[in-house]
């Protein structure tokens, strides 16, 4: 009932921009902490950028300065603003979202995590 879907990955040549964008659609009541997160072949997922619902944000080190992380509560919708890219930050790219709502149409109303496809980010050297 609640959907997560990412947008705006790429291909993108090294010191490009990209910028993905999340919506959140469905059975929700509010949504508390957003964030985006990254894995690369090989590895495991990891923390890119996180929001809470009043705005405070956090970053990987590795992206600090480089990517701006921005919500609109009233659209439940994320972005990730992707400046100098890196041939290291290729990764898929997934958001994730800590909310109320209902996982079912007639399920109780309570607080998850949900994430979503994810969107393919390459940065070519």
């Amino acid at each position: 009932q609640v959907q997560l879907v990412e947008s705006g990955g790429g291909l993108v040549q090294a010191g490009g921009s990209l910028r993905l964008s999340c919506a959140a659609s469905g059975s929700i009541f509010s949504i508390n902490a957003m964030g985006w997160y990254r894995q690369a072949p090989g590895k495991q997922r990891e923390l890119v950028a996180s929001i809470t619902s009043d705005g405070s944000t956090n970053y990987a080190d590795s992206v600090r300065g480089r990517f701006t992380i921005s919500r609109d509560n009233a659209k439940n919708t994320m972005d990730l603003q992707m400046n100098s890219l890196k041939p290291e930050d290729t990764a898929v790219y997934y958001c994730k979202a800590r909310l109320w709502g209902r996982e079912r149409a007639a399920g109780p109303l309570r607080l998850f995590e949900t994430w979503g496809q994810g969107t393919q980010v390459t940065v070519s050297s």
